[in-house]
């Protein structure tokens, strides 16, 4: 057995996204969040990424629980995906916990999960770890981080956070709890890095409460508002400006109104009942008393806002005139497509809010300066900067150093790379195997490989070419068929240079190969040939009549 504490980093580190870590001593782990990273431009067809969750396999009977700091997609999204396998308890805040039972309802899991929900200040015994979460603002309710006392020392997990003294939900971090951590003798800090490279203080959310209420004001025509349907405190915030403007507010998107329902029951939505109306009946109010909450800040192309820049939304269509308003930070990776939504949205007359241009959005992540107070509070042993890219990581564990911590006593870490670390020093672990899981539309993962994209990346730029080459005996018979996809479009010239290429191959090994073995040889000939022409290489096949 290893008596060394051991964390693994599964999701979150090298990239914006699908946050998750393992903490491990001797034969018990506890799992702490588990999200999706939105996918790149160039991962065509791919809806969303979930951790690589290989290493749990061979480990299952060792896991403890999952712990989840907050209800956002980034901490919670690939949630159905880890308990087809997993079947640890869940531990989640209350709000964090009504939006885990929503997804794990939809996914029909719901009935075989344990959900033990928990509060800020609790103590918890799970196996060889004592859990104590703790409240931190963020810009969703509920959101914890967790002091994780181990046999080998004291870890402190920060969660998403920041220092928010007027917070939406009137709930400021727990200082008094951070402080307290540091004087038992914290062993190693893991801390949120999203921010590391912006300098200051994050602003406090109450400003958004101040621009919503100029859009609102300003606004003749209807108004839709889009952001994450976790975002609970943002639809707070957007029902609040309703009732003071005197408009009624539509809920569109399965995963907004789930959540909406939800957080209503709870009570961690306060909105009388009679602000909330249908789409049948929003549709029958006057375009300056309503407003509509959807989902697709992102750019996401099966999102409201999605369909909507592009025309194919069947219950709301966009009119010269009407508000939009983004009301999220664009993703880093992300902003080629959000761009493009909000061109759309211009060109079919709507105006257009964002965070470029008004505080419709604040960052719900601590940006230097209080990364540095996090730091002189905690006062850990060790430093790990999670959440963010490497260039995140890296800025993270320079202002550690500015604040006199060892360099030896920071780690910078990517994903796989298990960190052991005990009171007489840390060591970075050689990185582990693993990669990217890809969901497209099935819904399923592992069956998308990076293969897969780089084929659907051809066909992009290249496109295919097919040919139907009649032969009997192993000449051919008859005329030559061509099928042609995203290809360029072709001359007769190069059809009857393919065709030049096809008749030669043949003539000279048809009567000494297979059928198998003669297909490819013609497209590996036709592909170089087309190439030469033309600087593309499209799929290229080959059918046999």
């Amino acid at each position: 057995m290893n008596s060394k504490l051991r964390i693994l980093p599964l999701g979150g580190l090298g990239e914006i996204g699908k946050n998750m870590t393992c903490i491990e001593y001797d034969d018990q782990i506890i799992l702490i969040d588990c999200g999706i990273m939105f996918p790149e431009n160039d991962m065509l067809g791919i809806d969303y990424i979930i951790p690589d969750f290989n290493y749990l396999l061979d480990k299952l009977d060792q896991i403890q629980a999952v712990l989840f700091t907050h209800g956002h997609e980034d901490h919670v999204g690939a949630v159905t995906h880890l308990m087809q396998t997993v079947k640890a308890p869940i531990y989640a805040t209350p709000l964090t916990a009504g939006l885990l039972r929503v997804k794990l309802r939809n996914a029909k899991l719901l009935a075989d999960t344990e959900i033990f929900e928990i509060q800020a200040g609790d103590t918890l015994s799970i196996g060889h770890f004592t859990v104590e979460p703790f409240h931190m603002a963020h810009s969703i309710p509920d959101c914890v981080g967790f002091g994780i006392t181990t046999p080998a020392g004291l870890i402190v997990h920060s969660g998403d956070y920041k220092f928010d003294h007027t917070p939406v939900d009137g709930w400021p971090p727990d200082f008094a709890k951070l402080a307290e951590f540091s004087q038992r003798g914290v062993m190693c800090l893991l801390a949120d890095s999203t921010n590391a490279t912006r300098r200051g203080w994050t602003q406090s959310e109450t400003l958004i409460t101040e621009a919503m209420d100029e859009v609102f004001d300003e606004a003749t025509g209807r108004i839709i508002v889009a952001t994450f349907a976790s975002l609970i405190s943002r639809i707070q915030q957007v029902g609040d400006a309703a009732i003071k403007h005197g408009r009624k507010m539509a809920v569109v998107g399965r995963s907004m109104k789930d959540n909406v329902r939800m957080a209503l029951e709870m009570g961690y939505l306060d909105l009388p009942e009679d602000l909330i109306v249908d789409l049948d009946a929003a549709r029958k109010l006057p375009n300056s008393k309503i407003v509509y909450m959807v989902t697709g800040s992102q750019g996401e192309p099966t999102s409201v806002v999605g369909r909507l820049a592009w025309n194919r939304s069947r219950s709301l269509t966009l009119e010269a005139g009407d508000t939009v308003v983004l009301s999220a930070h664009t993703i880093p990776g992300n902003e080629e497509t959000v761009t493009r939504i909000i061109n759309r949205l211009f060109h079919l007359g709507a105006n257009v809010v964002y965070e470029d241009l008004t505080n419709v959005h604040v960052s719900g992540h601590a940006s230097r300066e209080e990364m540095k107070l996090l730091i002189n509070l905690v006062r850990p042993k060790y430093l790990i900067p999670v959440h963010g890219e490497l260039r995140h990581l890296v800025a993270h564990a320079r202002l550690a150093y500015d604040l006199g911590v060892p360099e030896e006593n920071v780690a910078i870490i990517e994903n796989g790379t298990p960190v052991e670390m005990d009171s007489e020093g840390l060591e970075i672990k050689e990185r582990l195997k693993g990669g990217y899981i890809y969901i497209d539309g099935s819904g399923e993962g592992g069956d998308v490989t990076r293969r897969v994209l780089r084929d659907r990346e051809r066909l992009a730029d290249s496109g295919f070419f097919v040919m139907g080459v009649p032969t009997q005996k192993r000449e051919i018979t008859g005329e030559i068929e061509f099928i042609t996809r995203g290809y360029l479009n072709l001359e007769d010239e190069l059809f009857d240079g393919v065709e030049h290429v096809i008749r030669e191959v043949v003539n000279r090994h048809g009567a000494k190969k297979t059928g198998d073995q003669l297909s490819h040889l013609i497209e590996e000939s036709v592909i170089r040939y087309l190439h030469e022409e033309t600087g593309k290489r499209p799929f290229v096949f080959v059918i046999l009549k």
